[in-house]
């Protein structure tokens, strides 16, 4: 179980430093030509595919390996003392994972086929953009959702059985509530500039004192060895 805690803690961390990343190349070079037109976006595309893979690896697929471990090592944590409560979350987390895995796959898919399609035909290639993006943001609008609902049911479940530092588990429901709210279109902007930054720091936390435990239960077990 302690070696599961510490790849529990590891996996946070990364799971944070995914998010930074990911988040620091989209503000910086992809999501300002969002704003530009269809063909500026499409001839980016296609000039820019080796950033757009590694982006897409780094903030899907590493956010989502990482999370699966992490929820994974906080279910074998809490599931003792909070074990309904635990089973649900967990399964939340792992659709939440599964989201992910499925946005980001969708992306490169819709990558390849218009920037095959912008050397052909670029009108049709802006055609195929907007039917498939719709499509893409179907999926990636349930990440919040989902996403939300594991750390609120955790934070909760982590308040009951006061496992972890109460603070982390109230920006936990805070967090939580905040992704619950993006489903109303007038605070959806808002809530997600709290959910997704938020998590950056609630994952660090998590990583943090789950290492600290880990490392604590370490060095508790030997010393009672010995006191034996």
């Amino acid at each position: 179980m302690n070696n599961l805690q510490k790849w529990g803690g590891s996996a946070a961390l990364l799971h944070a430093a995914a998010y930074v990343v990911g988040l620091v190349l989209g503000v910086t070079l992809i999501f300002p030509l969002l704003e530009a037109s269809p063909d500026q976006y499409l001839k980016f595309l296609a000039d820019n595919q080796t950033l757009m893979y590694l982006w897409n690896l780094i903030s899907y697929w590493g956010s989502a390996i990482t999370l699966v471990v992490m929820a994974l090592a906080l279910y074998e944590r809490l599931r003792s003392s909070s074990p309904a409560l635990m089973q649900i979350a967990t399964v939340f987390g792992f659709i939440w994972a599964g989201l992910i895995i499925a946005s980001g796959n969708l992306m490169l898919h819709n990558l390849g086929v218009v920037v095959d399609l912008y050397g052909k035909d670029p009108a049709q290639a802006q055609a195929a953009w907007t039917a498939l993006e719709a499509v893409e943001n179907g999926i990636v609008s349930g990440n919040e959702l989902v996403g939300s609902l594991w750390v609120l049911l955790l934070s909760l479940a982590v308040l009951k059985t006061g496992e972890l530092t109460k603070a982390l588990s109230s920006l936990g429901v805070v967090l939580g509530i905040a992704g619950l709210l993006t489903i109303i279109p007038a605070l959806a902007e808002a809530m997600i500039m709290i959910f997704g930054p938020g998590m950056i720091v609630w994952s660090v936390w998590m990583g943090i004192v789950m290492l600290r435990r880990s490392s604590s239960a370490a060095v508790q077990k030997p010393a009672a060895f010995a006191a034996r």
